[in-house]
């Protein structure tokens, strides 16, 4: 079982920035790959950012593509979402997802409020 705690959500105004954290309480979370999710109210959840293990890989949806930047800290257990020229349309509880084999743990989420 692998818990997870976000952190630095927030309010900020349009253009503004923030980071995102997920501390894993396990060490496997070194060889996982892990994401972040988002979830605007009465909206599904949608797929946001994953890395892989490694860091070397990344993939990014469109709607976020050039503004956020994810990366990981495997010697802290530690995932990051840089979130930068953030707009309203980001508006979301977060989610880190970290997927191990066929296994997933999600965090409890941390709300970014975005104001025009």
């Amino acid at each position: 079982q692998v818990q997870l705690e976000e952190s630095g959500g927030g309010l900020v105004q349009s253009g503004g920035s923030l980071r995102l954290s997920c501390v894993a309480s396990e060490p496997t979370f070194r060889l996982a790959t892990v994401g972040w999710f988002r979830q605007a109210p009465g909206q599904e959840r949608e797929f946001v950012s994953r890395i892989n293990y490694s860091g070397e890989y990344t993939t990014y949806a469109d709607s976020v593509k050039g503004r956020f930047t994810i990366s990981r800290d495997n010697s802290k257990n530690t995932l990051y979402l840089q979130m930068n020229n953030l707009q309203p349309e980001d508006t979301a509880v977060y989610y880190c997802l970290v997927r191990l084999g066929t296994s997933e743990y999600w965090g409890q989420g941390t709300q970014v409020t975005v104001s025009s």
